[in-house]
């Protein structure tokens, strides 16, 4: 056997290799660079949160000794004027209610009169604390802060102090906050925080190990001024390892096996500290470069797989690629003469309707023109019957004479409904003539009254107390105003409350009748269609759709314009507009 095939074969092996120790290692790298970011952003967030419970602990309180000092049993015992048992009881009680751990009273020289803890063991009255910085703070510029164990209580706690000043005499109220209940939280939660005082000195931690150890190296300084101040008495301070393995890089630190971040606490001048153990991360990271190297070398195999796999069905599409073209095409082909042919008789089947309704609407027409004929010859008969019935009428014989009027009246009423129809249906040439457009709106509305008494509705009409001509048909501005009073009553039929209204206007050279009603409304798909010939929003058989086709058409032969305008739920509003008469109209 040749060795060329051989070579051949491994470099086709050490490739893939290569490629994956290379995509694991390029991994291991991002997935520790992401790990450690996403741990850096969870730590800030314990940052943030701790250093927000320290502030607000110590805040509860930090307002404390200044109220206190305000009470007059404070300045009395303070002055040397009042009882001390009497300062003793006031601050045993507001340490109580409080929630303090002690409150106490110093003078100018350090010495305590007056304390929370009067009547325990291990009261503070008597005691000196001039070396504490809280009271020489206090003295020098107010106020004061101190973490430090208590000398006489052997308690740790977190003191504010204040100055008080009685005349010229001086003194400082302290108040002592145990911060250990924080601690105790934080060992609960399984949460890796610390709180250091301005040393670095670690004197609050959710790891016992790290209890009163320094973060760096204390110099011998920090630690005479510490056991001046005798703040860790006790602890052996200066024989404890720091924790930090070197100087921390900006809020970043670590440590043997961990790392942390670092943050100031303002409102005890210290720093807080979250820390994360890095093995988790570490072992995370490695799964993700194995993942990624096993990933690697599948989708190599996966690729190999797929190449051969690819190059058999590309000679098969080859040959069923045309046939199936043919087969795309002819079917395209077929769809569209089918969607023509579907097209075609939908057109046609339309065309029929509209023609059959248009034949019916014909017929109905000229029925109602003979019956408007027929009725008229009757009605002026019985008038003149009613007529000379009050003539041979008995002198005083008031009620047939109310009764021959009531007749009169509606047969008056009768003809004056006929006179109107007859006007609507008569077909009128385009002649434009000028017209007073508050006529023909009074004859509309009379024209559509008993339609409205059928409604329940009687139609408002606002109208200006002057002529507003405009060149028209008197007749077919009448249809148009009456087809639009129809189309308003027919949409409140059975709406509660239901208003229709006609306003005639005159805005910027133009005439406005607006015809408007609170009605069902349009659908915002049908407005734009309302005015097509032969649609209609009607239950089969009550429209044919022409009104708003024919008045749109009338409307424009006076170079007038129909908008429409509605809401679904809210009513229609529809507006007519016309030219006004020039004045050479108006002198004609």
């Amino acid at each position: 056997m040749s060795p060329v095939p051989c070579a051949g074969e491994a470099m086709t092996f050490a490739r893939p290799f290569l490629l994956a120790c290379l995509s694991a290692l390029l991994v291991w790298l991002l997935a520790q660079s992401l790990a450690l970011g996403a741990a850096r952003n969870a730590l800030d967030q314990t940052l943030l949160l701790t250093t927000r419970a320290v502030e607000a602990e110590v805040d509860r309180l930090r307002a404390l000794p200044a109220v206190a000092a305000e009470d007059a049993r404070i300045r009395a015992a303070l002055a040397g004027t009042g009882p001390l048992q009497d300062a003793n009881i006031y601050l045993e009680t507001v340490a109580a209610h409080a929630g303090a751990d002690e409150l106490f009273l110093i003078d100018a020289q350090g010495e305590t009169i007056a304390a929370s803890n009067w009547n325990s063991p291990g009261s503070f009255v008597g005691e000196n604390y001039a070396f504490r910085p809280y009271f020489q703070d206090a003295l020098a510029t107010g106020r004061g802060q101190f973490y430090a164990i208590g000398v006489t209580t052997g308690v740790p706690g977190y003191f504010l102090s204040v100055r008080v000043a009685v005349g010229d005499t001086l003194g400082v109220m302290v108040v002592k906050l145990d911060l250990r209940p924080l601690q105790d939280t934080w060992r609960a939660a399984e949460a890796d925080v610390a709180l250091a005082d301005e040393h670095g000195v670690v004197f609050l931690s959710a790891r016992p190990d790290w209890q009163y150890r320094p973060l760096l190296e204390l110099s011998p300084e920090t630690l005479d001024h510490l056991a001046a101040t005798r703040a860790y008495e006790g602890v052996g301070l200066g024989r404890t390892a720091p924790l930090l393995s070197g100087l921390p890089s900006g809020v970043d630190a670590a440590g043997a096996g961990w790392i942390a971040r670092l943050g100031p606490v303002p409102a005890t001048g210290g720093q807080v500290i979250a820390v994360r153990p890095t093995r988790g991360l570490q072992l995370m990271a490695l799964g993700w470069a194995v993942l990624a190297a096993l990933t690697t070398l599948a989708i190599a195999a996966a690729a190999k797989t797929f190449e051969q796999r690819r190059q058999i069905v590309a000679l098969r599409l080859s040959q069923s690629e045309k046939l199936e073209a043919m087969v795309i095409a002819r079917t395209a082909d077929l769809a569209r003469e089918v969607e023509a042919r579907a097209q075609a008789e939908a057109d046609l089947r339309a065309t029929q309707e509209a023609l059959i309704h248009t034949e019916k609407m014909a017929a109905m027409g000229r029925m109602s023109a003979a019956i408007v004929h027929e009725i008229s010859q009757p009605l002026a008969a019985m008038e003149a019957t009613l007529s000379a019935a009050e003539l041979g009428m008995q002198p005083g014989d008031t009620g047939t004479a109310g009764r021959i009027g009531k007749a009169r009246d509606m047969i008056r009423r009768m003809q004056r409904t006929t006179r109107h129809l007859k006007s609507f249906a008569r077909k009128e040439a385009v002649e434009l003539t000028l017209i007073d457009l508050r006529a023909s709106l009074q004859s509309a509305l009379e024209l559509v009254l008993p339609r409205a008494k059928v409604v329940g509705v009687t139609p408002s009409l606002d109208m200006p107390g002057t002529a507003v001509q405009v060149m028209a048909g008197a007749v077919r501005i009448e249809q148009v105003v009456a087809n639009l009073l129809l189309n308003a009553l027919d949409a409140v039929e059975g709406v509660p409350d239901a208003r229709v209204g006609v306003t005639l206007t005159v805005v910027d050279g133009e005439a406005r009748i607006d015809v408007h009603d609170n009605g069902a409304g349009i659908a915002e798909g049908d407005l734009p269609r309302v005015t097509e010939p032969f649609f209609s929003t009607k239950l089969t058989g009550e429209g044919l759709g022409l009104g708003l086709a024919i008045c749109k058409a009338i409307l424009a032969d006076f170079r007038g314009r129909l908008d429409i305008r509605s809401e679904a739920g809210q009513g229609t509003h529809v507006t007519v507009t016309l030219p006004l008469a020039e004045t050479e109209d108006r002198a004609r």
